[in-house]
């Protein structure tokens, strides 16, 4: 691994370990004090353009109309109630009046208790308090996608860059700025990712120090993305691809760190760390899991909470505590559901069209004729279209193109552990080709298109900078002019966002400045 992109850092590996150290790739990484001043930076960015107007508009926009009352609903009977016709114009005059019957939902509860938090906090009269959780979940994930770029790639202005692109795209942001669920799995999978890499580094580091072949037993990064992928599957089961997937790279990781250290019979030290992760991390996800359905659980009046009285066990089944065979039971319906949803849908579209950002999602759209709502000219609009920089997308997609050449001719792990990231997202959903999806799940891997972007400038910024090639006068020279191009990168993307604004936060516009923002046919 590079180690000299930007910044270095200072060894604290024993002299006698540091080639080991070398080899395996357990330098550490000190940036400073900019290691910590320019991710804050970035996500003082970020807050700043999600947090100001969350309350606009006063509606419950797309799926809000499930989630945020499903929300309320956790919070006064510990799991989802059924709501009565006409109960958006009830919730939005502030007098919210569920039933007292227990509703079916598909969706695992943590993302929707996430959710009453913010109901909790500020209320449900204003829109507000069902959108702060979810604008600080992706104001923390700015942080997370900073740090985690900074690491990867030993550069204090790589991990700005990173932290940059996403707190000004706009699919991060309008995702940021509404009350559904795919925004707190986005998290929990980008803080999953970011444990792994610690526990990569870590457990490198005390190889080098006591040897390829010495056990690995105490884990603790590990045990903590055990937990944060059982959240993110608590928010939605589409996040037990990504429990799957990171769980094949860890292994991968660990064989090599063992072969590459030296270790005389690396594949069975290798085999033996993933037997300690699948006790140890499997379990640890699952309570978590189920740890998100204790109000259901506790309850007795859930959607299907009885249906073990009904259904008397035998055999082994018996030993299975009755609730919970009535949660597996509740989990098989779900499932069937899931796969077999094909309701049509106006902005439904498939996962290949989400590669070239076909059809984004319009969340909220308002027309208004003059002197309504301030309107001036002969036609305004209002919009909230869950639309991507289309710089920062396309030039994204040709990034991940070129991060998966670059990884099947280098095998530099950073590239597998991107695209890794990028097929749990995006891949679990080539596998159900008639059901009804939609643009705004990419935003669970929108880290990792992000982070391909930065693997990119990272090429870029140390073009020409190797001193064995070049005299220092060329390095130093070649070294601004490689900034340069990051920074003119990172202006376009913002200048982009800048323009793209309105469209993302509901602003009243010229109809026709609305139209000049419609690229495609498809957006519209």
């Amino acid at each position: 691994m590079d180690g000299t992109l930007t910044s270095r850092g200072t060894s604290s590996v024993p002299p006698g370990a540091a080639s080991q150290a070398a080899r395996l790739d357990a330098e550490p990484f000190r940036p400073g004090l900019l290691g910590w001043v320019v991710p804050l930076l970035v996500t003082l960015l970020a807050a700043a353009l999600r947090l100001p107007g969350l309350g606009h508009p006063h509606q419950l926009i797309f799926d809000e109309t499930y989630y945020a009352k499903d929300a309320y609903a956790l919070l006064i009977a510990g799991h989802e109630l059924v709501w009565p016709e006409g109960a958006d114009d009830a919730w939005l005059a502030g007098d919210p009046q569920p039933t007292e019957e227990a509703a079916y939902v598909v969706h695992p509860p943590l993302g929707k208790w996430l959710i009453a938090l913010g109901l909790q906090g500020l209320g449900a009269e204003t829109a507000a308090g069902w959108r702060i959780s979810a604008a600080v979940a992706g104001t923390l994930s700015v942080l997370l996608v900073s740090l985690i770029a900074q690491r990867m790639f030993r550069s204090v202005l790589l991990g700005g860059a990173a932290g940059v692109l996403t707190a000004v795209d706009g699919h991060h942001l309008v995702m940021s700025r509404v009350a559904l669920l795919d925004i707190f799995l986005m998290l929990f999978v980008l803080a999953a990712f970011g444990a792994l890499l610690a526990d990569r580094y870590r457990g490198r580091r005390r190889l080098a120090a006591l040897g390829p072949g010495a056990p690995l037993l105490w884990r603790p990064w590990r045990l903590l993305a055990g937990v944060l992928l059982g959240a993110a599957a608590a928010v939605k089961l589409s996040g037990l691809a990504f429990l799957a997937v990171f769980g094949i790279v860890v292994v991968l990781w660990d064989l090599q760190a063992r072969r590459a250290g030296g270790a005389r019979r690396w594949g069975l030290a290798g085999l033996r760390d993933a037997g300690v992760a699948v006790v140890t991390v499997l379990p640890v996800a699952a309570l978590t899991y189920l740890a998100s359905w204790v109000g259901w659980l506790r309850s007795g009046t859930g959607w299907g909470r009885l249906w073990h009285e009904s259904h008397p066990a035998e055999g082994l089944a018996a030993l299975v505590p009755g609730p919970v065979r009535s949660l597996w039971q509740y989990h098989l319906m779900s499932t069937d559901f899931h796969t077999g949803l094909d309701a049509g849908h106006d902005y439904a579209s498939t996962p290949w069209t989400w590669l070239f950002m076909g059809r984004p999602v319009s969340f909220h759209y308002e027309s208004f004729d003059p002197g309504e709502a301030g309107c001036r000219v002969e036609r305004c609009s209002s919009a909230i279209l869950d639309l991507a920089n289309p710089v920062i997308w396309w030039a994204g997609l040709i990034a991940l193109v070129l991060v998966f050449a670059l990884w099947l001719g280098r095998r530099d792990w950073r590239f597998g552990a991107i695209l890794s990231g990028y097929v749990a997202g995006f891949a679990v959903w080539l596998l159900f080709p008639g059901r009804t999806m939609f643009f705004f799940y990419t935003i669970a891997y929108h880290p990792f298109l992000i982070l391909s972007l930065v693997a990119v400038g990272a090429i870029v910024l140390r073009a020409g900078t190797d001193p064995q090639r070049f005299a220092a006068e060329e390095v130093r020279a070649n070294r601004r002019r490689n900034t340069v191009v990051i920074l003119s990168f990172l202006l376009l993307a913002t200048a982009v966002s800048i323009f793209f604004l309105p469209v993302w936060t509901g602003e009243l516009i010229d109809y026709e400045q609305w139209r000049l923002r419609m690229w495609l046919p498809s957006w519209v």
